[in-house]
């Protein structure tokens, strides 16, 4: 699809996909309308540099999800969505089930009737791998039974299944896009990756949860080329599709990987405020990406080593934004 001068919606745009996301629709051309929660004091800092680039073109839209009346005002005019918003934290949605559900669920929700009110071309809803849970089978495909074992993924799954009825219903040109585990510049510390590098460089120390569990890492530039390539595609509609590499790693091994590619010794101590109930912990997650890859032709270009030295020089030169080696959830 030719993006130039199209009109897109991105809700969670200040997120770290997101913000990705909205650069790249923007210097292929399209006029950005950038869905962001609102906070009196603070301003989108990842999108700080692209308002001041492309000023004319990128509308800093402020609200929330769970806003019927905001999202039904930011959908309109759109040639195209990308829902992005979303809880994403799973030790919070432990804490706070609740909130997580209205903001992923109904969020969603607000999305879907506003797109199909508006007659909205194509939306595409952002899922998550951890829906399927611990992998039945690998790689895991498209058909894998969903067994959310969290409530952040419990509140994903009914998303994703009020995707699919409206699909169903009212014939909404919507795919589900399921990422694996993504990584790169921006990412918080709720995520593993950043979460090791700042260890690594502030103190040595590397405290994790449990080492054992894997994970199919996609670099950030490579899932959103897959979000505008699935978007691009009409048969796509009333699809899931996932994005991933097909291959995964452990997190203990991921620790002596990033360590490796610093150039540092670490040491990793397992701390027990890191690990999950062992019901809730998801051991196993490895993709497949031959349905996306049929239709699309999509298929990642950066690999793990190579996205890692990407996003450790780009840590190293923003450590101020990574004040705290503390947990955070």
């Amino acid at each position: 699809m030719n993006w130039q001068g199209k009109r897109v919606l991105v809700t969670g745009a200040a997120g770290f996909i997101g913000s990705h996301l909205t650069e790249e629709l923007l210097r292929q051309g399209a006029y950005v309308r950038a869905f962001i929660r609102y906070h009196p004091r603070q301003f989108p800092q990842f999108l700080a540099q692209a308002h001041q680039k492309y000023r004319r073109r990128l509308e800093l839209f402020t609200g929330d999800i769970r806003d019927l009346d905001a999202v039904q005002k930011a959908v309109e005019g759109a040639h195209a969505v990308f829902h992005l918003a979303a809880s994403i934290s799973i030790p919070y949605s432990f804490e706070r089930p609740n909130e997580v559900f209205h903001v992923n669920a109904l969020g969603t929700a607000h999305v879907l009737l506003a797109a199909k009110n508006h007659r909205t071309p194509r939306l595409i809803v952002t899922s998550t791998s951890e829906v399927y849970g611990t992998a039945q089978w690998v790689p895991i495909t498209e058909q894998h039974p969903l067994s959310p074992q969290s409530p952040y993924a419990a509140s994903k799954v009914a998303a994703d299944a009020m995707a699919t009825s409206f699909h169903r219903s009212y014939l909404l040109p919507v795919t589900i896009l399921r990422p694996f585990n993504t990584f790169g510049p921006r990412q918080s510390m709720r995520a593993i990756i950043p979460t090791i590098i700042v260890q690594a460089l502030k103190t040595g120390v590397v405290k994790l949860g449990n080492l054992r569990p894997t994970r199919d890492f996609t670099f950030v530039s490579d899932m959103v080329n897959g979000f505008l390539k699935i978007a691009a595609c009409s048969k796509a509609a009333g699809q899931t599709l996932q994005l991933g590499t097909g291959r995964e790693i452990s997190m203990g091994d991921l620790a002596e990987k990033i360590a490796s590619a610093m150039g540092k010794k670490i040491r990793i101590m397992r701390e027990d405020r890191r690990k999950r109930n062992p019901l809730s912990e998801v051991d196993r997650l490895l993709s497949s990406s031959e349905k996306v890859q049929s239709l699309t032709g999509w298929k990642p270009e950066v690999s793990l080593e190579q996205g890692l030295r990407k996003t450790i020089t780009w840590m190293k030169r923003n450590q101020h934004l990574y004040s705290s080696t503390d947990y955070q959830i």
